[in-house]
């Protein structure tokens, strides 16, 4: 399927579930844009503004960290995750990007709160403009939607509790 024929994110009904969005500043002009998205799609599905908060943190590697720390507070049923790693001349690149993405799977995986990534891994910064410029295409838009997606499902297996249900005792 050409990228012109993919279909859009599909967003869920956001209305029931309380959403962090925690967004890295590093590569801002690119962070920020994804975080616009992800706003602008769970207000169209229905999310409340107060059941929408917004957390920033340095850079992608805080990421696992505050999502951790969003989804231990019990507040929130899911957690959107953004951020953008270009890469450079060095390996930096491969262990951000590796750190990031097995830290955002292991917190989700401990805490029993879906976790979207929307962190962009790119070669360039035009790659990167490409990902998250205006448009349904925005990979922070479908951050968000997977984020409702995955919400409902949990809420589905869950009963309607809020009781997580990941590893931790």
């Amino acid at each position: 399927m050409a990228k012109q024929d993919a279909p859009h994110a599909p967003l869920g009904d956001a209305a029931p579930f309380r959403f962090a969005v925690v967004v890295s500043r590093f590569n801002e002009s690119i962070t920020f844009s994804l975080r616009d998205a992800a706003l602008r799609a769970l207000a169209e599905a229905g999310a409340a503004r107060t059941s929408v908060h917004v957390f920033e943190v340095p850079g992608a590697y805080e990421l696992p960290q505050a999502a951790r720390a969003a989804a231990d507070s019990g507040a929130f049923d899911a957690v959107v995750c953004l951020g953008c790693v270009i890469r450079g001349e060095t390996p930096h690149f491969d262990y951000i990007s590796s750190a990031v993405a097995h830290g955002i799977t292991d917190a989700a995986g401990d805490t029993g709160v879906p976790m979207a990534f929307g962190v962009l891994t790119t070669d360039t910064q035009e790659q990167a403009a490409a990902r998250s410029g205006p448009g349904p295409d925005n990979k922070g838009r479908e951050a968000a939607a997977a984020a409702i997606e995955m919400a409902a499902f949990y809420k589905s297996l869950t009963g309607g509790s809020n009781r997580p249900f990941g590893f931790r005792a």
